[in-house]
């Protein structure tokens, strides 16, 4: 069989900026890693994975507690693979990818079966890289599946999958950490790209649409005012109003009175 090399790390809380002769693919069982390539990156978790291509030059940082699944596959051992062909094409550019939870369960059972028979390392890396190929063949590297990697840094923050997950979650609480796993970012790195994309913080984005949705509401339905707040998420009508108030100057009830009116 082919040589190739896999282990499980538990990188550290530290940057590293390097490039090699050889490929890699990187996965991890929990926890994330901060990794870019060629200055453009995203974060590897149990849900995303990465492929880097030889001497592409990658900067990393891990976070000291979690292992991670390190394969490295030399260029003269990819073409003695079975479907080497195809196994090529995989690291024909960088890429992350998504990781679905059965290939999560795997890259946990293999880490195990590494640590308790590190002797069979090829075979089992072998084995992982062969699921990884039939995913993405299957995924067809889908834009939901595996984002582009020239989706950089500050691009990471999808306003379109952010808004559809509120505007189904209106009526209950919502937290930044939820927001933030969408993006498959920390809660503080979340925070600050979000400050630095849209000039507000994740609440106040929360509260705006809100206070836009109960406004079509007020205007368009015969709900009672009440209702409205709670379909919005407010606790009571009271501060649904004080809030519609600071956003819209005029209270619910004087803008419903207003549209009624023709918008006099």
């Amino acid at each position: 069989m082919p040589e190739l090399a896999l282990c499980t790390k538990t990188l550290d809380p530290v940057h590293v900026d390097h490039s090699h002769d050889f490929h890699q693919l990187i996965l991890t069982t929990g926890g994330a890693t901060e990794l870019a390539i060629e200055g453009q990156g995203d974060r590897v978790t149990a849900a995303r994975g990465c492929l880097i291509p030889s001497a592409h030059r990658h900067d990393y940082r891990g976070d000291g507690r979690h292992r991670t699944l390190v394969l490295d596959v030399p260029l003269a051992s990819v073409s003695l693979l079975r479907a080497g062909d195809e196994l090529s094409r995989l690291f024909e550019r960088p890429r992350f990818f998504g990781v679905p939870p059965r290939l999560q369960r795997l890259a946990a059972s293999l880490s195990e079966q590494l640590e308790q028979c590190p002797a069979l390392h090829s075979e089992v890396a072998a084995l992982l890289l062969r699921a990884i190929h039939l995913h993405l063949a299957d995924t067809a590297l889908a834009p939901d599946a595996g984002f582009p990697l020239a989706r950089r840094r500050g691009d990471r923050l999808d306003l379109e999958r952010i808004d559809a997950w509120v505007d189904r979650h209106l009526a209950e609480e919502i937290r930044v950490e939820q927001l933030a796993t969408l993006c498959a970012m920390s809660v503080g790195h979340f925070h600050g790209r979000f400050r630095e994309r849209l000039g507000m913080t994740p609440q106040a984005y929360v509260q705006d649409r809100r206070l836009r949705h109960a406004r079509t509401l007020v205007g368009h339905s015969e709900l009672s005012l009440g209702h409205v707040a709670s379909l919005v998420g407010f606790r009571d009508q009271g501060s649904f109003s004080r809030a519609y108030r600071r956003r819209f100057a005029i209270s619910p009830s004087a803008d419903r009175a207003r549209a009624r009116d023709g918008g006099a």
